[in-house]
């Protein structure tokens, strides 16, 4: 029974009627994993209420179209149709830029921002990345962690990189090789 139960939860997070069963199956939808997809230019609107949700200071909605019309490596994390996560990254010249990776704050703590930083890793080793870089505020303790777990290091530290409410907050450099 349980051996058809996995394989029933694995169906439902890849068919396109999840929202049927988010509605009148919401436990057996709930267990489903979060499925990876390219960010569409419908998903803006949804990204960017999850950014304003998310941070003190953050990104405008041009800087999103910007990012998404230029061909960066725009993904989203969605779960019962759902989009609870996004990540975009930068791919040029032998290295990758994660510029940025967000869940929403109801959706913390789940694995969602491993899964898509994973995500990030695989794209830019296919476009054959050799290292990947990020910047994270100081007092994100949570993200440091993430990507200290996912093989990021601390490589150097850009002054005055971020705002914060009294003035601005450094930015710690981290990076990996892929």
């Amino acid at each position: 029974m349980s051996e058809l139960l996995d394989a029933l939860k694995r169906w439902i997070s890849y068919d396109a009627e999840t929202e049927f069963y988010c509605k009148h199956f919401p436990s057996l939808a709930e267990s489903a994993e979060m499925v990876l997809r390219p960010m569409r230019k419908s998903d803006l609107k949804t990204v960017c209420a999850i950014e304003q949700s998310a941070y003190e200071f953050p990104w405008e909605p041009a800087t999103f179209k910007d990012c998404f019309n230029v061909g960066y490596c725009c993904w989203v994390g969605e779960k019962g149709g759902q989009v609870l996560a996004y990540g975009i990254c930068s791919v040029g010249a032998g290295e990758s830029h994660v510029l940025n990776l967000c869940v929403s704050p109801q959706s913390q703590g789940r694995g969602f921002g491993a899964l898509m930083l994973g995500k990030l890793i695989e794209v830019a080793q296919g476009h054959r990345a050799e290292s990947m870089f990020l910047e994270v505020r100081p007092s994100n303790h949570a993200a440091i962690r993430l990507y200290q777990r996912m093989g990021f290091n601390e490589i150097g530290t850009r002054r005055d990189y971020y705002p914060a409410r009294k003035g601005r907050e450094d930015a710690l450099v981290m990076a990996r090789m892929l």
